[in-house]
């Protein structure tokens, strides 16, 4: 990888997307090419079965 660029990518949606499955896929898809990657999950009150 080179130092000298970065690049942030920014995955959002709201629930039953599947935007988390979407963001692991592309976080190690980066990991396999030789990028640093750094990834975070927020989830708000409304998931796993509750209301958006």
């Amino acid at each position: 990888m080179n130092d000298d660029k970065i690049t942030n990518i920014l995955v959002c949606g709201i629930g039953g997307q599947g935007v988390m499955t979407a963001a692991d896929i592309l976080a190690e898809a980066a990991l396999r090419q030789g990028w640093d990657v750094k990834k975070t999950e927020v989830a708000g009150m409304a998931q796993r079965g509750g209301v958006v």
